[in-house]
């Protein structure tokens, strides 16, 4: 029986050797490996939206389709069209102290890049860093869930199909295979999961001072403004909480409102969750939850809710649906200390937590962890640009949710607790390169004013560049 372990430590050396003796793809190699990459995306879509509403026991075909495969291609499409210009030398500006000297920054492959992706988009956030890690010359080993089996498995058909064992590769297999695969000394790596699993993916890496990307998640507050549309809001952030059956790390995780306006808020939104799914447990709509113990993970919050007290607002009834659906839940000013309200909820569940005034909500979000991310709804610059100056978070929606994520020309990414390092568009290319300094010295210049012996010369021009740099 093949050793899983063994075959990933080779794969590592073959890829690494493959990469040493082609150590800067030229543009026709990587643009070929973009062009595979998507007709293979395109050839594999609809087994692998078959796969994962499999895997998830439901998954909205739509969301399936807009998620994992027109996004995804849109990354792949963007990288092929931007990499000439992504690919050029960038000019520096020299100090006047160092002219006619210049300065140039050549953007180089890393080498091997290894991916950890998650199960809630197991497609968009295995393909999404892989076309970026092959824009930039990189070789790429893939590892995906175990928690979608089925997908993993058709990722890896269509990966097989198009490309060498040496220019991508994908590992499946549970946490053991997984622990070996962060240990591997790639030129860079990505996980995007839980902020409790990127901590020991750190420290594996950090054993081969492996640069990381961590896209994690954590408790993204929903910002219900004074002057906020309470029906426009209410629209946009009921979309955010249930898009993929609120398992999503940009899920809006809690809503901040104003006291006199919750109750009103949570009509809103109860309205709104009953438009878009007037029968949650059978609409083809809204995907289901990925695991029996996420499920029962997710009951146990609002049971809790419940026993503590709070008032708990029910949008449909999904108990008696053969799959893993589980119904949208408004928690109305829960206890801060129940679970639901510790912990990232990843999942259709609302708490809605009252304020008084404004300082009084910054200081309750700045006291937790800085979020991947943050939404403001107002109508008032003024009232929008306190929350810009005063907060820190991974990215910001403005009356919006979780549309950040998919414009793909700018950075993606958290911060403390929430994750380090970005990447989508260039910030993606510049992620997987190095970004290489080029210091060019022509033979006329006047490094000789340095050169020892020190003469009195050379300390009056001391202190002319003093004056001048």
């Amino acid at each position: 029986m093949t050793d899983p372990i063994a075959t990933l430590q080779d794969r590592f050396q073959e890829m690494k050797q493959a990469h040493l003796a082609d150590p800067n793809p030229d543009y026709a190699t990587r643009k070929d490996r973009l062009n595979r990459l998507e007709s293979t995306l395109l050839k594999f879509s609809d087994q692998l939206m078959a796969a994962m509403t499999q895997d998830f026991s439901h998954r909205s075909p739509s969301e399936a389709g807009t998620f994992d495969v027109t996004i995804p291609l849109g990354d792949i499409r963007m990288n092929r069209r931007k990499l000439r210009s992504w690919m050029r030398p960038r000019r520096y500006h020299m100090p006047k102290h160092l002219l006619p000297a210049r300065g140039r920054v050549l953007p180089q492959p890393k080498g091997v890049v290894g991916v950890i992706a998650p199960w809630n988009f197991p497609v968009y956030l295995a393909i999404g860093p892989v076309a970026a890690a092959l824009a930039a010359g990189n070789r790429v080993m893939v590892k995906p869930s175990e928690l979608t089996p089925r997908t993993s498995e058709v990722i890896k058909q269509m990966i097989e199909e198009v490309f060498e064992p040496n220019e991508v590769a994908v590992f499946t297999g549970g946490a053991e295979v997984a622990g070996a695969f962060s240990e591997l000394p790639f030129g860079h790596m990505l996980f995007t999961g839980s902020t409790q699993v990127g901590r020991l993916v750190a420290q594996a890496a950090a054993k081969n001072l492996t640069p990381v990307t961590l896209e994690l998640g954590g408790k993204s507050p929903a910002i219900v403004g004074e002057h906020a549309d309470l029906s426009y809001t209410a629209k946009r952030i009921a979309f955010g909480k249930t898009a993929n059956g609120g398992q999503v790390c940009v899920s809006p995780d809690y809503a901040l409102v104003p006291r006199a306006k919750m109750h009103e808020f949570a009509t809103e939104v109860e309205q709104v969750l009953k438009t878009f799914f007037p029968d949650v447990a059978n609409t083809v709509d809204y995907t289901a939850i990925v695991s029996d113990r996420h499920q029962q993970r997710l009951q146990g919050m609002i049971k809790e809710a419940e026993d503590r007290g709070t008032k708990v607002v029910r949008i449909g009834d999904t108990r008696g649906a053969n799959t893993r659906k589980e119904a949208p839940a408004l928690l109305i000013d829960p206890p801060l200390d129940i679970q639901a309200m510790q912990e990232e909820i990843f999942g259709p569940i609302l708490p809605i937590i009252p304020y008084d005034t404004v300082e009084e909500a910054m200081e309750f979000v700045a006291q937790r962890s800085a979020p991947l991310a943050l939404y403001i709804f107002t109508d008032k610059h003024a009232e929008r640009d306190a929350w810009l100056n005063k907060s820190l978070s991974g990215g910001v929606c403005v009356n919006e949710t979780s549309f950040h994520v998919v414009a793909d020309s700018m950075p993606f990414g958290g911060v403390g607790d929430s994750g380090m390092g970005s990447y989508h568009g260039k910030a993606g290319f510049d992620t997987f390169s190095h970004l290489k300094s080029v210091f060019y010295q022509p033979k006329l210049n006047a490094s000789f004013l340095f050169n020892p012996p020190v003469r009195h010369y050379q300390h009056t021009v001391g202190k002319i560049l003093r004056k001048i740099i």
